[in-house]
């Protein structure tokens, strides 16, 4: 018996885990057929790429999504705001977009559904990507503080998000 996944069974499942994680429609907007996947050692899917991209990881101990740039613009284009996203203030949006922390003092708008833990866009508040990371407090949470880090960010966009204005 093989534990081994068919490409069309990868990304049947990769999409699904998409769709719960994002909401409906979001695996097929994210993930396009000529998707590659990187295996771990048993067998589980890691890694999914297009060519040498990454466009997210599927985190072993909860099964969930971690996205990489190219994967949270695409998920970006595809939702309407404000869903899973974070606004920051204008002048801290270089140094987001560089990979440095979102602080709550810095939140200007936050999706109200977010909750911590939630992989969230973090955007201008004219909706341009910055970055992408983990929610540590909920969108309210977000709005009500004045201190400590909002998002703990992953992978930021670096300068090229302030080329396309």
């Amino acid at each position: 018996m093989s534990t081994e996944y068919s490409n069309d069974s990868s990304l049947r499942r990769i999409r699904t885990i998409a769709d719960f994680q994002f909401g409906a429609g979001a695996g097929v907007a994210i993930f396009p057929d000529e998707c590659n996947f990187q295996f771990s050692t048993t067998g589980r899917i890691r890694q999914v790429r297009i060519g040498k991209e990454r466009l997210a990881t599927v985190r072993a101990q909860d099964g969930r999504l971690t996205l990489g740039i190219t994967a949270a613009a695409r998920l970006c284009a595809h939702l309407a705001p404000p869903a899973y996203r974070v606004a920051v203030q204008e002048d801290v949006a270089p140094f987001v977009a560089d990979g440095k922390n979102a602080m709550a003092k810095h939140v200007v708008v936050a999706d109200e559904g977010i909750r911590a833990g939630d992989e969230v866009l973090v955007v201008t508040a004219g909706d341009v990507l910055l970055a992408t990371g983990a929610a540590l407090l909920s969108g309210r949470e977000m709005l009500a503080f004045n201190y400590g880090v909002a998002v703990k960010v992953r992978q930021g966009r670096g300068s090229e998000c302030f080329q396309e204005r």
